[in-house]
């Protein structure tokens, strides 16, 4: 990602007071501590804020990224970020609501740490009067013992109060139950945001609101052993159209890590955002204004089939996440699959990428295309593959299959692939495999 895509953004948005309006109107803002004092808090001047990222994967994923363009925009405010990677909370684990989570080794539970603080690091600044500062929370649990851990902080937690948070009740009633360890993590998190008040005088923490009960945990000790008010506010989840969680455990998390989700297929989510959350996803991803996103809803609404909003939306957020050079390579290969480009000029690895999200099958350079259409069920049965050929309906590498029999080696694209196109927008891969 370049990082002149988010140091360039705009600090303000001129139809804004202040950014407090600013977060809600672009639905950051699902429960707060206490919205007016926040809103006085952000207008009197800088405040030190922080967002927390456990390292329970390789990569961040797209909840994680409504928080970093959160703190962002926070930044961009006036405001001074610290990006905390969990270190020893990433040892852990916060409570699922279904089950007791999996312990990672602690050299591979390292490791994320690093990649994950790489990451944190490419969204913020760390220059000027308000510089981002990484933090790790292993850098202060790790020396505290137990008997000092439950002396000086435990002792300020009421079980009664613990075992209402909803992560915590949903194990409860549920058959898996739940272990001290994952019940322990909200004092963990307390622990972060005291240490961080008196360390850095935060004030602040933002997360997502199935973190609620994690950052009140911190608001509430601050309040007991400081006599500190301090904030939280949690953003909505983001969810898919049947209102489902996007969720690694069930294989549905949109990575930030190239290598896991591939630049074509992070663009194919954007561009494949339905009407009725195009606008909503603007406002939450993208650092356009607030006149530019009111078009963008017109266009919607009078011109639905030029998906113009879902085109800016794919083009801002890719960008963000992967820089230009990536995002013109997808946008490219988006065109050329459905015969709006030279798939031949394609970039090898990009184009590649592109066919993994399709159905695909590999074979050798003689197969014929219609037992390949078969193969990849683009077609039911061979028949169906003849009659579909036979009535111009089937494409190789965007030229017209006149012959079933048609070996798909013939003009192979760049890099030993091919493209089977049935009709205007049924797609499938070939991957050839030369002996």
């Amino acid at each position: 990602m370049s990082d002149s895509v988010i140091l360039s953004a705009q600090a303000n948005d001129d139809s804004f007071d202040d950014i407090w309006e600013e977060l809600q109107w672009r639905g950051h803002v699902h429960v707060s501590t206490d919205p007016e004092a926040l809103r006085d808090a952000l207008r009197s001047g800088p405040l030190t804020y922080y967002c927390g990222f456990d390292p329970t994967a390789a990569s961040l994923h797209l909840g994680h990224l409504v928080q970093l363009i959160i703190m962002r925009r926070l930044q961009l405010a006036g405001h001074r970020p610290l990006g905390l990677v969990g270190g020893s909370t990433g040892l852990i684990g916060d409570p699922r609501p279904s089950s007791e989570r999996t312990l990672n080794e602690k050299a591979v539970v390292a490791g994320w740490v690093e990649t994950l603080q790489q990451q944190v690091a490419r969204y913020l600044s760390f220059e000027g009067g308000n510089a981002a500062v990484l933090v790790n929370n292993l850098d202060w649990t790790a020396p505290l013992g137990a008997i000092d851990f439950l002396r000086d902080i435990g002792k300020y937690y009421r079980v009664g109060t613990m075992l209402k948070k909803d992560a915590v009740s949903a194990r409860l009633n549920s058959e898996a139950g739940i272990s001290y360890t994952e019940f322990s993590y909200q004092i963990l998190q307390g622990l972060d945001f005291l240490e961080l008040y008196r360390s850095y005088d935060c004030v602040l923490q933002i997360g997502g609101s199935d973190q609620w009960g994690n950052l009140t945990s911190g608001t509430d000790l601050i309040h007991r052993v400081e006599g500190r008010s301090v904030h939280a506010f949690g953003s909505p989840l983001l969810t898919k159209a049947d209102g489902t969680k996007f969720s690694k455990s069930e294989g549905s998390a949109i990575w930030i890590d190239p290598d896991l989700t591939s630049p074509y297929a992070f663009y194919q989510f954007w561009i494949n955002s339905d009407d009725s959350e195009v606008i909503d996803r603007l406002k939450i991803f993208t650092f356009l204004t607030r006149h530019e996103i009111e078009r963008l809803a017109e266009s919607v609404r009078t011109e639905p089939r030029k998906r113009e909003a879902q085109r800016v939306l794919a083009r801002e957020v890719t960008t963000l996440v992967h820089g230009v050079r990536a995002t013109d390579a997808a946008h490219a290969a988006s065109l050329a699959l459905f015969g709006q480009g030279d798939l031949g000029a394609l970039d090898p690895a990009t184009l590649a990428a592109a066919l993994r999200e399709l159905p695909n099958t590999t074979a050798e350079p003689s197969a014929g295309v219609a037992q390949l259409l078969v193969q990849t069920g683009l077609t039911k049965s061979l028949g169906e593959a003849r009659r579909a050929i036979d009535q111009g309906g089937v494409y190789l590498n965007n030229a017209t299959v006149t012959d079933a029999a048609t070996p798909v080696g013939e003009g192979a694209l760049p890099g030993d692939v091919a493209v089977l196109r049935r009709g205007k927008k049924t797609l499938a891969g070939v991957f050839i495999a030369r002996v």
